[in-house]
């Protein structure tokens, strides 16, 4: 195998990227708010549900293969995170995965105690939380952030987390800004006043490995369809955790996991989807960084984001060389060609004299994909005070971006700027 970047090779993993519209090639740069997915996610869910399509728990074929499904998705997961299988929940999605795990932790809330939740947050690991501290008359207290560095301000720490603190939560790679923050010193402060702490990784997992381990967390919430899977969520749960809170749930249902804090019958086709997903980015560690396909699953997955991140890299300089010439254009988000490493391609934007809603319906006239708005950044869009303004355009680059779609997004750009 190859020990370099192959960007045919690997668009051709993605039918999708192969589409025209009236002769004009699909530009695929929405990629914060749902990737595409590679032929092997589609060709395994299709493949449950035709060979495999049953519940679980019976003595048949087809329920024995479900069992089969579940055990190594939530294997391949736990992989990709650096987790144990047993420290895996499947749900529909990020959002109602920490809805459903806030009602499980503010049992134990008392009024009078605290939680820290960040202005920087997509409002799914904000609102959940809200809504609990309300309801268990709890103070929530706010980590901001710098709104000319967009990085978190850590030196507020020590004043906001303290005894009476009970959950921490926080972001590891913004979904506005596209900022990486450093979790790990967040979770550090959250554990050692013996808070719970929160780590939304939607945004960190398509581009960046994750470590569990590393990072210290108790809970880790992540979204398939955002690196490259199906529409499902996945958590991690700590096992001191797992085990401590009483899962919410019919009684009948297994307390063993893992189904201990899975409240229904899930998607078992989206699990075999995710598992596949990751094995796309084991095929990149195998045919962009030269593993042998032999090689432990975890250092595959590891091999094949680096290797992305190498080549995502290159595509963030070249976006803001030219980004930042734009007459009129502000970048919302750090713009330093030297700190690549502080940031995934995400990158938000307005123009001095177009409407952001303007800009991504013109560049969906050119058959580009971006959006525009707040996508649910509800406290940071408020916080740079556009959020009633329009928010911003967000244009989301990915390992199967080539660079020629960066420059004619930015031609278009560039035009209106005009």
């Amino acid at each position: 195998m190859p020990a370099s970047w192959d960007i045919d090779t690997v668009r051709a993993a993605f039918p999708a990227l192969a589409l025209t519209d009236d002769g004009k090639p699909r530009i695929y740069l929405d990629a914060p708010g749902g990737t595409q997915v590679p032929a092997r996610v589609v060709e395994r869910m299709s493949e449950v549900m035709i060979r495999s399509c049953a519940n679980d728990g019976g003595p048949f074929r087809t329920s024995r293969d479900t069992n089969r499904i579940m055990a190594d998705a939530h294997s391949a997961v736990a992989a990709f995170l650096g987790a144990q299988p047993d420290e895996v929940v499947f749900g529909f999605n990020s959002t109602s995965l920490i809805f459903h795990f806030s009602r499980m932790l503010a049992r134990e809330w008392q009024p009078g105690d605290e939680i820290v939740l960040t202005r920087m947050d997509h409002d799914g690991n904000v609102g959940p939380w809200l809504i609990a501290a309300e309801e268990r008359g709890v103070t929530v207290r706010w980590l901001d952030f710098d709104p000319d560095t967009f990085e978190y301000r850590y030196d507020m720490l020590d004043e906001l987390v303290g005894p009476r603190t009970r959950l921490v939560a926080c972001n590891h790679a913004s979904n506005i800004f596209g900022t990486v923050n450093d979790v790990a010193r967040i979770v550090a402060a959250g554990k050692a006043a013996g808070a719970v702490t929160m780590v939304d990784a939607v945004q960190s997992a398509p581009h960046l490995p994750i470590d569990v381990a590393a990072i210290g967390c108790d809970l880790l919430a992540c979204s398939p369809y955002k690196f490259f899977g199906p529409h499902a969520g996945v958590m991690y749960v700590a096992a001191e955790l797992r085990d401590r809170l009483t899962p919410l749930k019919v009684r009948p249902a297994s307390f063993d996991m893992p189904w201990r804090h899975t409240p229904g019958t899930p998607s078992f086709e989206a699990q075999a989807g995710t598992q596949a997903a990751i094995q796309h980015i084991a095929w990149l560690g195998e045919h962009c960084a030269g593993f042998d396909s032999a090689a432990p699953l975890r250092q595959r997955i590891v091999a094949g984001l680096e290797a992305a991140g190498a080549y995502e890299a290159k595509l963030m300089d070249r976006f803001l060389e030219r980004a930042t010439s734009i007459p009129g254009l502000t970048l919302y988000g750090i713009a330093s060609r030297n700190r690549l490493d502080a940031r995934v391609p995400t990158f938000s934007f307005r123009l001095a004299n177009r409407a952001p809603a303007e800009i991504a319906d013109t560049l969906a006239q050119e058959n580009i994909f971006a959006w525009s708005g707040d996508f649910y950044a509800y406290e940071a869009s408020g916080r740079i005070g556009l959020r009633d303004k329009g928010g911003v355009v967000r244009l989301g680059l990915s390992h199967y971006t080539t660079a020629a779609e960066v420059d004619r997004a930015l031609e278009v750009v560039a035009q209106l700027a005009a």
